[in-house]
């Protein structure tokens, strides 16, 4: 079953990246942002995928040209932001970054309208955010996609923090993948105790949802999954680069819901792909092949609170 799935990503970011290759510098440009890295792995794992987007200025322009899979456009004012980043030391040195402007009411209206008919047609949506200081949404936005979508039968998957979680979850979606910093300093868990992150977890679930996900870096990711609480273990890769494994996680949960997994498989297939990401230097990247081969060796451990 390849399934379907609607990406509201309102504002893709263009990247710069300048890596080392024989000595010399390496350029590399590329879309990004958190909805087009989870759309890639989207696609990679066998599903349809269409990518809901505001594009505008220079920035767009090119945007429109890289982020490679199916899209759907709202041309607007305004312009989208990017960043240049240095990585010829190994590290991850921000050189220069233009942050997103905000839409116009009618340029918002439109978007969201545009995301609505697709996500309803999908059956499955993943709302993620921006770049975490842009703001070319309210964060109302959010709540409303999240209840519109739910109550009008659409699954609705929710890969954000802040203002824009809480405004989700008012929402009522069906899966919140969250990281264990983000449970801590949004304030629904008191630090990164496991105890701590399942009373976090309860609290999300107030909102309905059927799963709440945390990923805990290196550590197994907690789920807690109608009502009952899991550890997920995932077999033991080298990694290059530890950025974009919760986004991929996202995907491979998305992926699975519109190829008719159940919860516990579509977290298994999730978890594979947060893995395979972090051993690529690209973000939302990694075969659907390796993928599925891993996802054969995720195991899901039934944890009881004390």
């Amino acid at each position: 079953m390849t399934g379907r799935v609607v990406v509201f990503a309102p504002s893709p970011e263009l990247t710069v990246t300048v890596e080392e290759l024989d000595g010399a510098p390496d350029i590399h440009v590329h879309a990004g942002g958190q909805g087009v890295w989870q759309s890639r792995m989207i696609e990679s794992l066998g599903a349809d995928v269409v990518l809901c987007a505001a594009l505008g200025g220079e920035t767009g322009q090119v945007l429109r040209h890289l982020i490679g899979v199916g899209l759907k456009a709202r041309e607007v004012a305004a312009r989208n932001g990017g960043y240049v980043h240095d990585r010829r030391d190994g590290g991850r040195d921000q050189v220069v970054r233009m942050p997103a402007d905000a839409l116009t009411r009618h340029e918002l209206d439109d978007l969201y309208e545009m995301t609505l008919v697709e996500a309803l047609g999908a059956g499955v949506a993943v709302l993620s955010g921006p770049a975490e200081q842009d703001e070319p949404v309210p964060d109302s936005v959010y709540e409303r996609l999240a209840k519109d979508l739910g109550g009008n039968g659409c699954r609705v998957v929710v890969d954000l923090s802040g203002g824009r979680l809480a405004a989700a979850l008012r929402g009522g979606p069906e899966v919140v993948k969250v990281s264990h910093t983000e449970l801590v300093s949004d304030g629904y868990a008191g630090s990164d105790d496991l105890e701590e992150l399942a009373r976090g977890c309860r609290k999300i679930a107030e909102c309905g949802a059927r799963a709440v996900v945390v990923s805990r870096a290196a550590e197994d990711t907690l789920a807690l999954l109608d009502g009952d609480f899991y550890l997920v273990s995932v077999p033991e890769l080298s990694p290059v680069d530890t950025r974009g494994g919760g986004d991929s996680m996202t995907a491979g949960l998305a992926a699975g819901l519109a190829q008719g997994l159940s919860l516990e498989e579509a977290l298994k297939l999730g978890a594979a792909a947060g893995a395979v990401n972090i051993t690529r230097h690209g973000l939302g990247t990694g075969s659907g092949d390796v993928v599925r081969e891993l996802t054969e060796r995720v195991t899901l451990k039934p944890w009881e609170t004390s």
